[in-house]
């Protein structure tokens, strides 16, 4: 028995050995058929997988296959694709013809190519083998610089109760800082400052908050202890969670994919990623759900028309056609992108284009100012966004922030296909699916009890104290099943570490609490006000804290300590000045302590993140 088991153990090991040795890593170099120039970012994959490099600035490559049966698919806007089998080779360099039959010159027309690509617009114009030369120097310099971009983040201060008590801002669904702050740690650098926005951290995580009993669409939860990096203060945690809906009960769907084919999107991070993570998303739709596809490069054009849920086949061929190239007109694309969507409008349905790119525009409206006002005047049509970011490089995280939130919608990062997999299967409601919108909250802080108060995160989502009551003033919008997050860190009224800024006394009223502030148990009220998807008038929910309520330090939820743990890592990283005694150390305690039921195991991969960012110096 023992020797048959020793001779399983040497075949299997003799298999593994021969699976091994099938492998092949293939190398080369890609150049233009005509001059013989190096072509940088040619799509180059292993035929019937999703295995794929770009070329370098040098036109080079390396692969590892399967076998010496494998056929590499060499693909470029701008030149005729090519296929080639390995062979015994370990090098293949291939020379690529220039075809003028393009996407890139695009300008929106009805009509088909010969792909079988139905285009709205005016006809394709010819490209020269000049133009293409040009557009490749530009693409090497985007690879060598880069061009990233964040928005300057000024941290919230302490605000002093009596001074300012009431505290108003719009909720945040983003989860996009997260898995950014995630791909720089992996690639073992710190992240920028300002990509660091402490809530969109917090709010990346699900919490077990209670689901919603009553009429309104979602519950509200709030949970009162020692602030873990300042144990004289408190910290408050709220948290919202949406009512959860089964994809079955969820209401049809009229969807536009508006997807960034240009050159800037050609590394393998960027669209065939893309495509990889759209493909989960068609998996999920229902005959009753509708599709339709614009893309823009050069221009923008029609790919697919609103096509039925249950004709996946057809939306995959569609998406597996798109290449990328030339220069990028993304309002145009938005412009058209919101007509299809309007001209397919479900009433009572979920009405949603889902903008896809790196967000660097460059053709027609392309500055913030002239694409924030025109995504704010499609929203008045009913049309939701969602804004997935992708790539490295030239990354333009501000504006694609800014966007979502002008356009009633949300903003993703995806670096990888389990992010993508998150984001389109495990949180498909939450993410497609609003259902409250202009959610806002205005806390009162009572300053009997409450020397000040700091709301941690939301700097760009604060509002004026008479925005809460005004409901032509947009704020944030939220998903079935979607959780939502705050932290605030509470000075009580006897502490005395915590500072605010002096300002100076008024010279012509004076601040005088009333007898209920003194008499009272309460730290604060909170009022929140939410409109129905298609509703215009806000419905008011207002509850109150008490000081009596707060729990001790070793009897805290889950939830409370886990969004303490982001809270405090997203202060390091940002090396706040509100920090405290946080600790990376302490961070690992919080979280670990808070793991619950970590099905996706999203909670773990936080604890390692943390312990990669100890192993950085903090030198530069």
């Amino acid at each position: 028995m023992k020797k048959q088991l020793y001779t399983l153990l040497l075949a299997l090991l003799m298999l593994g050995l021969h699976a091994h040795a099938q492998s092949v890593t293939v190398t080369g170099t890609v150049t233009d058929a005509a001059n013989g120039a190096p072509l940088p970012g040619v799509s180059v994959l292993q035929k019937g997988t999703n295995s794929g490099v770009a070329t370098d600035k040098f036109g080079k490559y390396s692969l590892q296959v399967s076998s010496e049966q494998a056929i590499l698919v060499f693909r470029f806007i701008g030149y005729q694709t090519k296929e080639v089998k390995v062979g015994k080779r370990q090098v293949v360099d291939v020379q690529l013809q220039a075809d003028i039959h393009t996407l890139q010159e695009v300008v929106v027309t009805e009509s088909v190519n010969a792909k079988g690509i139905r285009l709205r617009g005016a006809v394709a114009a010819g490209v020269t083998e000049q133009k293409h030369t040009s557009n490749y120097v530009v693409y090497d310099q985007e690879v060598l610089h880069n061009t990233e971009n964040y928005s300057q983040i000024q941290e919230s201060r302490f605000q002093d109760a009596k001074k300012a008590p009431l505290s108003t801002f719009s909720i945040d669904v983003d989860r996009a800082s997260y898995s950014n702050v995630r791909r720089f740690l992996q690639q073992g650098q710190k992240p920028p400052v300002d990509a660091v926005r402490i809530e969109e951290m917090v709010n990346y995580f699900t919490y077990n908050y209670p689901q919603p009993t009553g009429e309104a669409p979602f519950a509200v939860y709030t949970e009162l202890s020692q602030c873990p990096w300042n144990k004289e203060n408190q910290l408050l945690h709220i948290g919202l969670q949406g009512k959860e809906i089964a994809t079955d009960n969820l209401p049809p769907s009229n969807l536009v994919f508006l997807l960034d084919v240009s050159g800037s999107m050609a590394s393998p991070d960027k669209l065939p990623l893309l495509k990889s993570g759209l493909n989960l998303l068609v998996d999920q739709l229902r005959p009753q759900d509708k599709v339709a596809i614009v893309v823009y490069a050069g221009a923008a054009g029609l790919v697919l028309p609103s096509t039925p849920g249950n004709q996946k086949e057809k939306i995959w061929q569609a998406l597996d056609k798109l290449e990328a190239g030339g220069s990028t007109a993304g309002g145009a694309g938005i412009n058209l992108a919101y007509q299809v969507a309007q001209e397919q409008f479900m009433k009572g349905g979920n009405n949603r284009v889902i903008l896809a790119t790196d967000g660097d525009f460059n053709v027609g409206v392309s500055s913030d100012g002239a694409l924030n006002r025109l995504i704010e005047e499609k929203r008045e049509t009913g049309i939701f966004l969602t804004v997935l970011g992708f790539g490295t490089g030239n990354l333009k995280d501000s504006r694609m922030e800014q966007l979502a939130d002008k356009g009633n919608g949300n903003y993703a990062y995806i670096d990888n296909i389990l992010e993508a997999k998150k984001v389109f299967i495990n949180e498909f409601g939450g993410t497609l699916f609003t259902i409250a919108k202009d959610v806002k909250l205005q806390l009162e802080f009572n300053p009997a009890k409450v020397k000040a108060y700091r709301l941690i995160g939301y700097e760009n989502r604060t509002l004026q104290s008479e925005d809460f009551n005004d409901d032509k003033k947009d704020a944030g919008e939220l998903g079935a099943g979607h959780t939502v997050t705050a932290l605030y860190e509470i000075v009580p009224v006897n502490a005395k570490g915590t500072k605010t800024a002096p300002v100076d006394e008024l010279k012509y009223q004076q601040s005088q609490l009333n007898k209920q502030a003194t008499d009272t148990d309460e730290l604060l009220t909170l009022k929140l006000r939410y409109k129905e998807p298609e509703g215009s008038k806000s419905q008011l929910i207002t509850t109150t804290v008490s000081g009596k309520s707060t729990v001790q330090p070793g009897l805290t939820s889950d939830n409370f300590r886990f969004a303490a743990a982001v809270a405090s890592f997203g202060m390091l990283l940002r090396d706040s000045e509100f920090k405290g005694n946080a600790t990376y150390d302490q961070v690992l305690e919080l979280a670990q302590s808070a793991l619950g039921n970590d099905a996706e195991g999203y909670r773990a991969e936080f604890i390692k993140l943390v312990r990669s960012r100890t192993l950085l110096s903090d030198r530069r």
